[in-house]
């Protein structure tokens, strides 16, 4: 919340998904939830929420590039200048034992796949991928 809360203060627009959304909004910050951003409902019991073009497109678009930028424009995409995720626990999962259901349930597709298309595009995008590197952001 600490670093959503900075980001905020500096002008940044939040956006997330489920959980993450709420908790924010109950610390009193606007977030814009993805699947309003997206114009698609959450599916499949939460498994696709960020697998979106325009969440990726958002992520991978090259700034200054005048093609992307037209892609961008035509498709009503927006610039997504930083990911900050946390990705699902899922050696601690099979670790303590659980079910192989909830181990599976544990795989995360759509943090992986943010985390690459910000990768990706490090020229332009930053990613931020556990709390210990919170403090560093706000400095």
């Amino acid at each position: 919340v600490e670093l959503c809360t900075y980001l905020s203060s500096q002008g940044v627009e939040l956006l997330s998904t489920g959980g993450t959304a709420k908790k924010l909004r109950e610390e009193g910050l606007t977030v814009i939830d993805v699947s309003e951003y997206t114009q698609s409902a959450e599916c499949l019991d939460g498994r696709v929420k960020t697998l979106h073009p325009k969440v990726h497109g958002g992520l991978l678009a090259v700034r200054g590039n005048e093609q992307h930028e037209k892609d961008m424009a035509a498709l009503g995409i927006g610039k997504i200048d930083m990911t900050i995720l946390n990705l699902y626990p899922f050696e601690a999962t099979v670790a303590k034992g659980a079910a192989f259901e909830q181990c599976i349930e544990n795989i995360d597709i759509g943090g992986p796949s943010m985390l690459r298309s910000t990768a990706k595009n490090h020229a332009f995008t930053t990613i931020v991928t556990a709390p210990d590197q919170y403090d560093e952001v706000i400095a």
